[in-house]
Parts: C-alpha cells; structure tokens; sequence
C-alpha cells in the first residue's frame, strides 16, 4: 500500500520535535528528513526521538553536486555523498535523494560521466547499507543549480544503463505532473521509481519554485496517484509543499501565524493522503486539537 509521509521542507522552520509531536497529531508515522535541519543533532538523537515518536524516515535528503557546480571539488562530494548513506541508515531509511547538481560549465557528456561515475562508486557502498539511491530528474524551468536531467525518459535510461538495483528515481509530480503524456510514460520508468514528491502548481514549475498544496493548483495529482497505484507502486508519497503563515484566532505573533499555517498544510496533506489512499488515516473529528503556537 502507498504510504503517507511529510517532508521537512514544508514545516522548514519548525525543530524536529515539534515536527514530531504535529505529525502523530494528524496521523502521519513517516518524514522525509532534510538534513541541514537534523545537522545539529547528534544522529543517535534524532533516531532516539524518531523512534519513541513511533516515526519512520521515509527519506534523507539529499546528497549529490557531482558535478561542482556547488563549489566542492569531486571527491568532496562523493565523500559527503558516503556520509549521508551512514546517515540515511543510522536514520533508519532506505532512501538517499540525489541530485547531480547543474552542468557547471561541463559539457552534457561529460557532466553525465561524472554522475555516472558518483554513482557506479556509491552504489556498493550504499547496496552494503541496504540505502538505495533515488536520482531526481527536475523540470528544465525550475533546473537552476539542481540538475541537467530535464526528461524522464532521459533519466530512466540512464539508471537503466547503470543497472544497479540500488539506483533509482525520485519521481516529482510537481516538476513533471503537467507533462501531457505522463499518463503513457508511467509504466515504462515505474519500475524504477523508489519515492514520489507530491505538490500542486498551476501552469507548470517555474524558477520560483511555487510549491502549493494538493488542490491548490491545477495538477491533476489524483488521476496520476491512481495510475501509480494501478501499476503497482507501493512506497512512499511525500508531500513537500511551501506552507503560507496565517493569522490565528486571538494570537498575532509571527510564531503564532507560521504555526498556524503549518497545521493547515499539515490538514491539506492528511485531507489528500486520504483521498490518494495512502493509509487510512483516522476520521478528521478524531484529531486531537493542536496546543497553542505550536
């Protein structure tokens, strides 16, 4: 069965507790951990609070910028790419992002080379620690400083050419969910998709990175999620939108109203994971009422 679970970058600010205590308020047993949010706390830490909030990883991202298009030499990234493997399983998850990080003044075949090498290295490494490597293909529009593989066809021959069973796509329906053959294109790359990201757009990504809510926007993620479904997919749907403040009742503080709209994405999310049949989340009447500001 498909399986629910929220990503750190929609509750950006909040500290992992708080994360914690608001995601069994809602029904949700699964994150996707970002990792700059759990870099100043020791892994064992987080995996203590992880475990005795009954919440799995569904995630860690991420790792990659093979290419140096972020400032780090090769070997720094393949290194900081073995690190987070060790905190992916330390974590207790069996999924890494990648992303390759954008051409950097390489040329095309050259910059795949490079991935292609990070990834034929890390492969073992990550197969030893039962940790497999999710490759996330971005919309050209939205592509700057992410990464150069702009189709989804392009990105499933590469992982095919690989052939690694550790090696795998991060589907994003936010980049690719108004592509008008998607719907076709599913059943030939589905074998290969280990996660899905969930958010809503209208018009199709932008560089802004305009991440709505499920029912915000114009995607018809429910048509999509079925078709997943349909062909056998049985991970996990993390929903990673950007969550607006709102003013609460009686409280004006800044703390306040991005808490508040952080448990108003946290309703949309559970309100679409039921829809989309990821888990059975409890009735909506049965939620118990969030403590102020938090």
């Amino acid at each position: 069965m498909v399986r629910a679970s929220i990503s750190e970058r929609t509750t950006f600010r909040w500290d992992l507790a708080k994360e914690l205590d608001a995601l069994g308020s809602y029904g949700f047993d699964a994150l996707s951990v970002w990792r700059p949010k759990v870099s100043d706390l020791p892994q064992s830490e987080a995996r203590r609070l992880l475990d005795a909030a009954g919440v799995r990883v569904s995630s860690l991202q991420w790792a990659g910028g093979f290419t140096g298009s972020d400032g780090r030499t090769f070997r720094e990234s393949l290194t900081d790419a073995g690190d987070a493997i060790c905190e992916a399983a330390e974590l207790g998850t069996d999924t890494l992002l990648i992303h390759t990080g954008c051409r950097g003044g390489h040329t095309l075949s050259h910059a795949r080379r490079l991935v292609q090498e990070s990834l034929e290295r890390l492969a073992p490494i990550a197969e030893e620690h039962g940790v497999r490597l999710a490759l996330k293909p971005t919309h050209p529009a939205a592509s700057s400083g992410c990464g150069f593989f702009n189709q989804l066809v392009e990105a499933r021959q590469f992982v095919d050419a690989i052939g690694h069973p550790f090696i795998g796509l991060a589907l994003d329906l936010w980049h690719f969910g108004a592509q008008r053959d998607l719907l076709s294109l599913l059943p030939s790359i589905i074998r290969h998709v280990i996660v899905v990201s969930l958010a809503d757009c209208r018009g199709g990504p932008t560089a802004d990175h305009d991440r709505l809510a499920p029912g915000d926007g114009t995607l018809p993620l429910e048509r999509i999620m079925k078709a997943l479904v349909d062909l056998g997919f049985d991970g996990d749907v993390e929903f990673e939108f950007v969550a607006e403040p709102v003013d609460p009742p009686r409280q004006g503080s800044a703390d306040a109203s991005l808490a508040a709209g952080y448990h108003e994405a946290l309703k949309k999310a559970r309100k679409a994971a039921r829809r989309y049949g990821c888990l059975s989340l409890p009735a909506f009447g049965k939620l118990p009422a969030p403590a102020p500001g938090r």
